[in-house]
Formats: C-alpha cells, sequence, structure tokens
C-alpha cells in the first residue's frame, strides 16, 4: 500500500513512532501526490529565538509551524498546481515544525500522560496549521481541535490513553 503522508525527522522519533503519525494523516487531505512535513526537535534557546524571529514574539513555546502553502484548508491538492513545493522524491511538502523537547516533556508531567503522547499531540497541531487550519476563533480551534482529535483517535492516541 502506497502511503500518501510522510513524516521527514532526522532524529527524535522512533520508527515506529514515524510509521504512526504518518498512519493518523494518511488520507487526511485529497492529494493526487504524497504530502510530505518535516519535523525538527529543537531547544528552549532555539525554539524562543525561532518565535521571536518569524512571530516577533520574544517567548518560549511548545511547537511552532511553518506552512509551506496559503489557502490549502479543505482544498485538494494538484501536484502540477505546486511545483514549486515538492521535495526530492516528489511529494508535496506542506511545511515544517519545530517541536520543543524541553517544553513537551514538561507539558507531559503537568497534563500526566506519557512524553511521547504529548509529541503526538505537538506534531499534530504542527501538521494541522501546515493544513491551513488555525485556532484565531472559537469556531476555527473547534474545528481543527476535531481534526487533531480524529487522526490521534486512529492510532489509538486520545486524552485517557496511553502511546
Amino acid at each position: 500500500m502506497r502511503k500518501s503522508f510522510y513524516i521527514n525527522c532526522e532524529e527524535g522519533l522512533s520508527r515506529k513512532d514515524k510509521a504512526l503519525l504518518q498512519e493518523a494523516f494518511d488520507g487526511v487531505v485529497e492529494a493526487d501526490a504524497p504530502l510530505a512535513v518535516e519535523v525538527v526537535f529543537v531547544g528552549e534557546e532555539e525554539i524562543r529565538s525561532l518565535n521571536l524571529s518569524t512571530r516577533g514574539i520574544d517567548k518560549v513555546t511548545d511547537v511552532l509551524s511553518y506552512p509551506t502553502m496559503d489557502g490549502i484548508k479543505g482544498v485538494a491538492l494538484k501536484k502540477k498546481e505546486h511545483l514549486l513545493d515538492l521535495d526530492e522524491k516528489g511529494r508535496i511538502l506542506i511545511g515544517s515544525i519545530a517541536v520543543c523537547t524541553e517544553v513537551a516533556k514538561r507539558q507531559a508531567e503537568e497534563y500526566g500522560h506519557p512524553y511521547e503522547r504529548e509529541l503526538f499531540y505537538l506534531i499534530t497541531h504542527g501538521v494541522m496549521h501546515c493544513l491551513g487550519y488555525d485556532h484565531m476563533t472559537d469556531s476555527d480551534k473547534a474545528e481543527m481541535r476535531e481534526k487533531e482529535e480524529s487522526a490521534l483517535r486512529k492510532i489509538g492516541v486520545t486524552r485517557e490513553e496511553e502511546v
């Protein structure tokens, strides 16, 4: 079976976790080519620097998303319309995500769930931003949260269950 979603990540995710996340997003968007997202793990100083330089906010955060395309929320993606967004394997690159591992560990402890579950949520949140979802209004937030929960449920990750 051909995958429709790829997580490009050099380190920080086990092969099993990467496969689970890819499964969570498999088929989430109609596209005639596989989609890809880059995930990098950073420390507090790097995420703070990224947040300041890209958003003008001098603060540590848990995850930052850098979508490559605008206006794709709910839109079928056609390879021929995104030729400049293709990676070296012909996949449509929807963006990059930076996750702060130190913040993720603290949040996992604070929320009382495993670190892996927090990573899964933060990556899922980042992917949804790369797909055009946001949480600026209550209705946008509810829509985005439903998409996140739906993706995580596909792989058995819920607020009550552990990874």
